[in-house]
């Protein structure tokens, strides 16, 4: 379980009702963001929510559970959120617009993709918001200098076979195992949280029991 959380301040203008008409069916959204770092939906179709997290492929969070994020994590999702708002769903409103006032839009193939990358758009920006709502960012460098494994520390290990792995426990939504980091609520993750360097901890694996010595444990600076 991650320790010592800060709250978040989400830094951004102030947003109400958007009408947006685009090829001719009225589509209304709304997105209102506090500076009190809770988020509202945004951008929202109720009916088409609840799969976004299997479309983008990450895990769902567990039921009871935070969306824990280190600080870099939740600022590149806000980034890529404000990103979306402001500057890409604008250009392709733009566009679908202008495609619609060119006449038949059956055969029309720049009004046809545009809506296609709108709805992608959409489902994107229903899925940070989401996300970013249930998030509480931890701040992995208030443990620097200690040897104990929580959310944010960065371990390398040896296990069995003499194989030296070296990973970083990050949010599920900062999962990229080609970089090493893996999420807090993996089993290689549950098994190294609360251990100490030079401990070793027991971990299953598909082809047995495995065990897993852990050689150092690091955090970034503050």
């Amino acid at each position: 379980m991650p320790t010592l959380p800060y709250r978040h301040a989400f830094s951004s203008s102030v947003w109400g009702m958007i009408a947006i008409v685009a090829g001719g069916a009225d589509w209304q959204c709304q997105a209102k963001w506090h500076y009190n770092g809770i988020m509202n939906k945004a951008f929202v179709k109720e009916s088409e929510g609840d799969d976004d997290d299997l479309e983008f492929g990450l895990p769902p969070i567990p039921p009871g559970t935070k969306n824990y994020m280190t600080p870099a994590g939740y600022q590149r999702m806000k980034d890529e959120l404000l990103h979306l708002i402001d500057v890409d769903r604008p250009e392709v409103v733009k566009i679908v617009s202008w495609a619609a006032s060119n006449g038949d839009r059956s055969e029309n193939g720049d009004y046809i993709y545009g809506k296609r990358r709108l709805r992608e758009i959409d489902r994107r920006i229903r899925f940070l918001t989401k996300r970013l709502d249930l998030a509480e960012v931890v701040d992995p460098s208030v443990h620097h200098g200690r040897d104990q494994v929580f959310f944010g520390a960065t371990v390398t290990y040896q296990n069995s076979a003499g194989e030296e792995h070296t990973v970083t426990i990050v949010g599920i939504d900062e999962l990229d195992p080609l970089h090493g980091k893996i999420s807090w609520i993996s089993p290689v993750a549950r098994a190294l949280t609360k251990a100490h360097e030079g401990e070793t901890v027991t971990f299953m694996t598909p082809a047995g029991l495995d065990e897993l010595e852990i050689l150092t444990v690091s955090y970034p600076q503050p």
